[in-house]
């Protein structure tokens, strides 16, 4: 019998501060129209002054063993996903792993920027297919206002803050389509595509932080495509077909992004959880705060089939298959 993953539990967490595309406009030549006609956006959260990304992230995995039951110390892994780390080194799920109260197992950073939590949730899924754990928690969180520039305003607009996380818990299973867990993951880069999204610092080349860079064109381009063929090797891979989906649960990043995936996959858009006009694009975070939402209003049900699929800066890309 085949081991699986099955998520016991999903949390997420969004800082108090809403800064709307009309505040942006007051500091920055822009307007609410402009932004939502190219993406869809009208407001993200933004962290306070003070508020970290392992703060973010221990709500939302506070939130997401409440939601499974679970103390974290019957956690054997954490996989925080994140570009924007408190510091340099430790890892930031070590800084989550005390403040959780988890003295056993093990805890450590993933970097794919947009698409870390897909890689975070292979990693995870890998560990417990691989019989060294049993619990996991994978958390997505950012604090992408630290490294914007807010006078660029073909990128600032763009993102926001906020955390989600999931709980991973080994169960037994035959590996069929039809049971519930983790079905596959499937994992892509290219870093022939730097120029195209980055941050222009870093402690071995400027030693200091730097501020996101960003090539529009180039990234809308290679994200519709790239993010076309992982979802067919997703489904290939299962043998199902896009009939079978019932929720298109993509990386938030940009509103048309999204709906020449779902057209693509004949989805209608009340079976897409769509967050990117609320939250914007929270990177790595973005598919765990729209999973728990679409958990949350009780949108998607036990057994249903979740895709989910991201592309970041590196470039990164991937997808997942998830039964409910």
């Amino acid at each position: 019998m085949a081991h699986r993953s099955l998520v016991a539990g999903c949390g997420s967490y969004l800082p108090a501060r809403v800064v709307t595309n009309a505040d942006l406009a007051k500091t920055i030549d822009t307007s609410d129209d402009w932004i939502v006609q190219r993406t869809g956006i009208r407001e993200r959260h933004v962290a306070a002054e003070g508020e970290y990304t392992s703060d973010l992230a221990v709500k939302a995995a506070d939130a997401a063993l409440r939601m499974a039951g679970m103390a974290a110390s019957e956690i054997d892994l954490i996989v925080c996903a994140t570009s924007t780390p408190d510091e340099t080194f430790p890892a930031t799920a070590t800084r989550v792993q005390a403040r959780l109260g988890m003295t056993r197992g093990a805890a450590f950073d993933v970097q794919a920027v947009c698409s870390g939590f897909i890689y975070g949730l292979a990693v995870a899924d890998n560990f417990v297919r691989a019989g060294q754990a049993e619990t996991v928690l994978v958390i997505g969180a950012e604090t992408f206002s630290r490294i914007l520039d807010w006078q660029d305003r073909s990128t600032c607009v763009l993102f926001g803050d906020g955390a989600g996380a999931v709980v991973l818990r080994g169960v037994e299973g035959n590996g069929g389509a039809k049971e519930r867990g983790v079905l596959s993951t499937h994992l892509y880069s290219d870093g022939r595509h730097h120029d195209a999204l980055y941050v222009d610092g870093g402690p071995s080349t400027t030693g200091t932080a730097g501020h996101l860079r960003m090539d529009g064109r180039e990234v809308f381009r290679h994200a519709v495509v790239r993010m076309a063929e992982a979802i067919d090797t997703a489904l290939d891979a299962n043998g199902l077909n896009p009939g079978d989906i019932d929720w298109l649960v993509p990386h938030q990043a940009n509103l048309r992004i999204i709906e020449a995936m779902a057209k693509r996959l004949n989805l209608p858009s009340e079976r897409v959880v769509v967050t990117v006009d609320r939250h914007a694009n929270t990177s790595a975070a973005s598919i765990p705060l729209a999973l728990c939402e679409a958990v949350r209003d009780e949108r998607i049900q036990q057994g249903d089939l979740i895709l989910m699929e991201a592309m970041g800066g590196g470039f990164t890309w991937g997808s997942a298959l998830l039964r409910w």
